[in-house]
């Protein structure tokens, strides 16, 4: 869609270059997600995903989904209208300590930070079709940096993920002080309430439960193309002056950031705190946290986007309070592209990977874009296999398949108490009409934060504020 007072206004605005100091604004998503499946579209297009995700965006997502596919979406529960992207990342659970089987972990809630930076350059849309990777989803070892976050090349290695742990005390610490990173997970140093690596206590924070954080490079490569998602990213370099600019000849685009809260607080009591032992799995397999990592596929109505970058410092208000720009207020969901039991209580993790690093080895877990066969729980085996990074801190993967075969029809995501006993099969979405919903309203940067919108199970009786983990490592 295209908004003539949006374009009008940018017109009248002039052409926006350099940025003195950054601003931004968080998008939210209406309801939960709008699917949960083994696809992944970048790394495994065509083919069932070798790990469950969860997805928001456009109701086009399917498993060969592209930018311009995304594009044609009937709703989206993005709640600010023109972007029908695609935003997805690992689903979590919970490996019960007694019975050794898996119970999916619900998404408390998630919200993509825009960022637009201070630099020299002009920061631009989006263009359709740009497909990002960030994190390291083959990683099972603590990042090289240590602890801390740096999106700064100049600074050292990168280390784009990080684990933030809300609680109403850090006496005892959320991580063991001690650790080195080979057995559990390591507190920053500079910041009590996040770390790297899941951490070893419950997040009991009001509001705010255990949340994986993941950073976007917002430089484009044009001549190594849209979908060349292992080498058309990078971070921008200090520049001086509190900026950062882009190489020449790169697109300056903004700065991604995802956070995805886990509701872990309902598992306190069924396992021992504290003991280098904590009970979640991504699911790919991983123990350790390490691995947490997001995929993005651009599907904006350029124009709003620009709009936004150009007019809009909404920060934590949120992107559907920026000025010209329409809220979306329906959610929306489609069946999962993937047909079997991603939900509930589990024998085993969908695509049967193994888990994997600390005291399971540190084998890479789950590789391949192939499903797995049904069958017993197992563990790495080899621990002599260490992860190996793409890129700037980009998922391994396999060949993209070249071709789009018709899938055939869609059904609809289960639940249930054992796990799928029948290979799964892929399809591609039905687009769905959507039901109004509100949803979160949250602060920024170490600041406070606004309770999320519940369903009536959950709704909390009134809102209440907290002091939470920054959003900017920088």
């Amino acid at each position: 869609m295209k908004f003539s007072a949006i374009a009008a206004a940018a017109a009248l605005a002039g052409v926006v270059a350099a940025k003195d100091s950054r601003t931004f604004a968080v998008l939210r998503f209406n309801d939960k997600q709008l699917t949960k499946g083994r696809a992944d579209p970048i790394v495994s297009p065509g083919k069932v995903a070798s790990h469950v995700h969860v997805i928001e965006g456009g109701n086009a997502f399917s498993l060969t989904s592209t930018g311009q596919d995304l594009t044609k979406s009937t709703c989206s529960n993005a709640n600010v209208k023109g972007d029908n992207s695609a935003y997805w990342f690992p689903s979590l659970y919970f490996h019960d300590p007694k019975t050794g089987k898996f119970e999916s972990v619900d998404l408390y809630y998630f919200n993509a930070y825009y960022f637009f930076e201070a630099t020299n350059d002009q920061i631009k849309a989006f263009p359709v079709g740009l497909s990002m990777v960030s994190g390291d989803a083959m990683t099972r070892v603590m990042p090289t940096g240590g602890p801390t976050g740096n999106l700064d090349p100049s600074k050292g290695p990168l280390n784009v993920a990080m684990m933030t742990c809300p609680r109403t005390t850090y006496n005892p610490p959320s991580y063991d002080p001690k650790s080195d990173g080979t057995k559990s997970g390591v507190v920053n140093p500079n910041n009590q309430g996040e770390g790297v690596g899941f951490p070893d206590r419950t997040c009991d924070g009001l509001y705010s439960p255990l949340r994986a954080d993941v950073h976007f490079p917002s430089c484009y490569n044009p001549a190594a193309g849209l979908t060349n998602y292992k080498s058309n990213m990078a971070f921008p370099q200090d520049a001086g002056n509190g900026k950062a600019d882009c190489p020449k000849g790169w697109i300056h685009v903004p700065h991604l950031f995802f956070e995805a809260y886990w509701d872990t607080q309902k598992f306190q009591g069924r396992w021992e705190e504290g003991k280098g032992d904590q009970p979640f799995v991504f699911s790919n397999g991983d123990v350790t946290g390490y691995s947490s990592h997001a995929d993005f596929i651009a599907a904006w109505d350029e124009d709003v986007l620009q709009h936004i970058i150009d007019t809009c410092d909404a920060g934590s208000s949120g992107m559907d309070q920026c000025p010209g720009v329409t809220k979306n207020t329906a959610a929306c969901h489609i069946d999962s592209p993937v047909d079997e039991v991603t939900d509930g209580i589990l024998t085993q993790l969908p695509g049967n990977n193994p888990l994997s690093g600390w005291k399971y080895g540190s084998g890479s877990g789950s590789s391949g874009s192939q499903p797995s066969s049904p069958g017993k729980t197992t563990v790495a085996s080899d621990p002599t296999r260490t992860a190996e990074a793409i890129s700037s801190h980009v998922t391994k993967t396999t060949t993209k398949t070249t071709t789009k075969a018709a899938p055939p029809k869609t059904t609809s995501t289960k639940s249930a108490t054992k796990a799928a006993t029948k290979p799964a099969s892929h399809a591609a979405p039905k687009p769905t009409t959507c039901n109004a919903k509100t949803h979160t309203v949250y602060k920024t940067v170490t600041v406070t934060a606004h309770a999320p919108a519940q369903t009536k199970s959950t709704a909390p009786k009134k809102s209440h504020r907290r002091r939470h983990g920054r959003r900017g490592f920088n």
